[in-house]
């Protein structure tokens, strides 16, 4: 028999996107797979449930039924629990698991017997670029972070000479470098600010020069050894944050919009702006921070909501940037899934190789059991 994938609607609220798009059907039929698609799985990302049809998809209405002796599931988000039981033994799950905070639904997988893997566990190594979904996501977000901010705030973003006067180009501050502060700085100078960035990382200092935004740092010696070999931000020392937070203080005094993005794996999301910061900026300035589902780093940003300061500063907390791109965002994603499930899917045969270094890396569950060692840590 074939190898049945299955894919169900996206349950978490406000998830608009989704885990296969018509296009990725055909490939996954192409790789001898039959796709059962839930109902109004493609609804938030435009996707039609005839789309998915012609594409060679069979759609039905009801969750348990498409998971009935499912070999592999896709999702955007980890399963619920009405999902995970639904799950025949053995079955391989696929999604962005958020891990290490989800330990209910991580528990659930395991005792479900499912081969569990997280999206964001995928080893950034070459061969796995087409796989690296938090990259695929990062850089719509950081996009769609420069447009919610131009929505937000009360001004243009180019400088503007006209008849009547001279508008001032925006000043917009990107603080951290990674996939979504490299798109936020690019498309907030296709916007016409002046940008600036920072970043721990000091390689980030010619990607950022490149893109015509100007670098701020305190660059010492922790600053040349703060990156670690996988391409992520150490933790800096209570020393080096000190200094970096009093340039920064007096940089953001002077900033129209500036915009989070710093994120730490397995780690709470690192406070890069305090409340007495915000209190010096202008009225009307406005703070993006793409770092609100991890616990956020400015200060007083709460996930879905815009909080206005007293100063009249907006701190703007959108949770699932990607997800206000969802067409985009789950056409890459499926692209990724693609390229994943083409690791143990080869001419409609289902081989999990789990001696496989991508398939190692990114494994939460098997075998009734948790064995990613930092998630069971």
């Amino acid at each position: 028999m074939a190898v049945t994938i299955a894919v169900t609607r996206e349950r978490r609220e406000g998830e608009t996107r989704c885990a296969v798009t018509p296009e990725t059907v055909k490939k996954f039929v192409a790789m001898g797979a039959d796709v059962v698609v839930e109902a109004g799985t493609g609804a938030g990302s435009s996707f039609p449930d005839a789309d998915y049809v012609a594409a060679g998809a069979v759609v039905k209405p009801d969750t348990r039924a498409v998971l009935d002796g499912a070999d592999i599931v896709l999702k955007v988000r980890g399963p619920n629990a009405q999902e995970t039981s639904a799950l025949k033994p053995g079955a391989v799950v696929v999604g962005l698991l958020d891990a290490y905070r989800d330990k209910a639904g991580v528990a659930d997988l395991s005792s479900a017997n499912a081969t569990a893997f997280a999206m964001e566990f995928v080893p950034r190594i070459t061969r796995a670029q087409v796989m690296d979904a938090l990259s695929s996501q990062a850089n719509l977000a950081g996009y769609r972070a420069v447009i919610e901010a131009a929505a937000a705030y009360g001004r243009g973003f180019p400088m503007m000479m006209t008849a009547a006067g001279t508008v001032a180009p925006a000043k917009v501050f990107v603080m951290g470098v990674g996939v979504a502060g490299l798109q936020a700085i690019a498309t907030a100078r296709r916007l016409g600010a002046v940008v600036t960035a920072t970043d721990v990382r000091p390689a980030t200092k010619e990607q950022v020069e490149s893109l015509g935004a100007k670098f701020l740092a305190v660059e010492d010696e922790e600053f040349k050894n703060a990156q670690t070999a996988g391409g992520y931000a150490k933790p800096m020392s209570p020393e080096y944050q000190a200094k970096q937070a009093v340039l920064t203080g007096e940089h953001i005094k002077k900033q129209d919009i500036v915009i989070t993005t710093a994120l730490i794996p397995g780690r709470a999301a690192p406070v890069l702006v305090t409340a007495e910061q915000v209190a010096t900026m202008k009225p009307g300035s406005v703070l993006i921070d793409l770092a609100v589902e991890a616990g956020g780093n400015v200060e007083g940003a709460k996930s879905g909501e815009v909080v206005t300061t007293p100063n009249g500063a907006q701190i703007v907390g959108i949770a699932n940037l990607p997800g206000r791109i969802a067409s985009d965002a789950s056409s890459l994603y499926a692209k990724n899934l693609v390229a994943f499930v083409g690791l143990m899917l080869k001419d409609g045969v289902l081989n999990v190789d789990l001696e496989d270094e991508i398939l190692k890396a990114a494994v939460v569950t098997h075998g009734g059991a948790v064995v990613h060692e930092g998630v069971k840590g």
